[in-house]
């Protein structure tokens, strides 16, 4: 898989004298706290390989030509070689053209037309998002030759930025599922321990990303992919506002719920990622025409003055005691970081959630089953037994009935900003459990959709209202399984989002710890 480079060797002088000392190189775009964190890490990396960089410490090095683009992408290449046989998180690696991709990047940087903190690092998509020459399968028989003519808007913006791609990353299939255990291609495993899942369904995105395979992934979400499998794999998981991020060229599953964000391995990856792909775009319909800030520019300031509200109701009943313990020890720590915290008031109307979730699952069932009638009516075999039981069951939708969800839809969105009148941000744990074993899910198909939803428990209602919500790590079980915390903010504040993320990580060790891979 991984071809020789006749200058792999200089390249590798690059990197033991980046990793040796290259602390003092700054990349204008990225604030100071990027290069303190970088240079707090320096004496522990001596000696390490490039994967153990961040994405925002590797593009710092890229930028100052001391390490390759080229050396990044082999590295990576060398991990998925030898890991994803176990993980099953990548459906198709892209080598080939990854070390392309990897060598016009150093060519450019050697002649300083350096594109952006992108520029030259590896990273993967999710499988269903479109990319031009290399098939897109949503990790089903249906799609499992498909080939794209034209990339998805994401892909070209990620492109302009200079990314190199290394394949496509396995998910539950056509994203619709909550574990990752049902795809064409099998299951995901969860990097800290191979016998349980790693949430879903971008779960070969988290597991790509813990398992250093990748410096950043893309996920979809829709009732909890990108943030719950963020949760169960140690990662960063953010996904933004309702239409900041196209979904033009993307298989959808609902077009009312789905959101695109990146998954990161930490706050400040995740603000680099989200740079690139946020922003408007004509050809979606639901994409939002809004200026998008400047995510670093922010992320390091101060968060003495933020109000934090605490939804006790719903999202911290039921916790598996674990969970609990962890999330009130990050509540501590948020405590210091803030300017006030309280309980607040349950969020949805009528002191109720199945105000809020029951237009979900009408409009999820009834635009998922829209998008797949045709396909379903020809080649029903070629679907995974579970999936297909779950797109019927929108045939008993009623126009009415999907047209007054979502009538729902628009009202609890519209109506949910007078919750951020009183608070700036809302903290409550990802998920209420920790992830199943795989053979657990698997052991009984017909239990395997309320194990899944209980999983998604504590994300769902984040994808009805829209709001920007972030994964980032706050504890480990005693079977030494990640826990997350989400924080969420008003329409538009990713950046809010981000920063109380950011210096939570600052204050923590949770984002630093990695699974033992061998």
């Amino acid at each position: 898989m991984i071809e020789p480079e006749e200058s792999l060797r200089s390249r590798r002088t690059f990197i033991k004298s980046a990793l040796a000392g290259a602390a003092g190189t700054l990349m204008a775009d990225i604030d100071k706290h990027a290069a303190h964190a970088y240079a707090g890490a320096q004496e522990k990396r001596q000696g390490s390989n490039v994967s153990q960089l961040g994405l925002s410490e590797a593009s710092q090095l890229v930028r100052s030509k001391k390490v390759s683009p080229v050396e990044l992408t082999h590295e990576c290449l060398s991990r998925i070689e030898r890991l994803n046989p176990r993980l099953n998180a990548f459906i198709t690696v892209t080598a080939d053209s990854a070390l392309a991709e990897a060598r016009q990047a150093e060519a450019e940087i050697q002649r300083d037309r350096w594109r952006g903190p992108l520029h030259g690092i590896p990273i993967a998509l999710k499988d269903l998002v479109d990319s031009a020459g290399v098939r897109t399968t949503a990790a089903s028989g249906v799609f499992k030759d498909r080939v794209p003519t034209e990339d998805a808007e994401i892909v070209r913006r990620l492109k302009a930025a200079g990314a190199v791609f290394l394949g496509k990353l396995n998910l539950h299939e056509f994203a619709y599922g909550g574990s990752s255990v049902i795809s064409y291609f099998g299951p995901v495993h969860n990097p800290w321990n191979f016998n349980y899942s790693s949430g879903g369904s971008s779960g070969g995105s988290a597991a790509a990303v813990a398992a250093r395979l990748c410096y950043g992934a893309i996920g979809s979400d829709t009732g909890g992919s990108i943030r719950q499998p963020a949760s169960y794999c140690g990662i960063v998981g953010l996904k933004p506002t309702y239409g900041r991020v196209s979904t033009s060229g993307v298989i959808p599953l609902s077009w009312s719920l789905d959101h695109l964000g990146p998954m990161t391995r930490t706050a400040t990856d995740a603000a680099l990622m989200l740079q690139v792909i946020a922003g408007y775009d004509a050809e979606d319909t639901a994409s939002i025409d809004v200026p998008v800030p400047n995510y670093t520019a922010t992320i390091a300031a101060a968060t003495s003055s933020l109000r934090v509200g605490i939804p006790r109701a719903y999202f911290y009943e039921a916790l598996h005691p674990e969970i609990q313990v962890a999330m009130e020890a990050a509540l501590l720590v948020l405590k210091k970081l803030t300017g006030t915290q309280r309980d607040i008031a349950p969020l949805a109307t009528n002191d109720t959630y199945s105000s809020v979730m029951d237009p979900y699952v009408t409009i999820l069932r009834a635009e998922a089953y829209a998008y797949h009638k045709e396909y379903v009516s020809k080649s029903p075999e070629l679907y995974q037994a579970q999936t297909i039981k779950r797109i019927q069951a929108g045939t008993d939708i009623t126009t009415s009935g999907y047209i007054q969800a979502r009538l729902q839809l628009e009202k609890i969105r519209r109506s949910f900003s007078r919750v951020f009148g009183t608070v700036d941000l809302l903290i409550t744990p990802t998920a209420c459990i920790p992830p199943f074993a795989i053979a657990d899910l698997l052991a009984d198909p017909n239990a395997l959709r309320e194990k899944e939803l209980l999983m998604l428990r504590n994300t769902r209602p984040f994808n009805i209202l829209g709001l920007p919500t972030v994964s980032v790590p706050c504890g480990f079980t005693r079977a030494d399984l990640p826990i997350g915390m989400q924080i969420t903010g008003p329409p538009g504040g990713e950046a809010t989002v981000l920063r109380l993320a950011y210096a939570y990580e600052q204050a923590t060790e949770w984002h630093k710890r990695e699974p033992n891979l061998g």
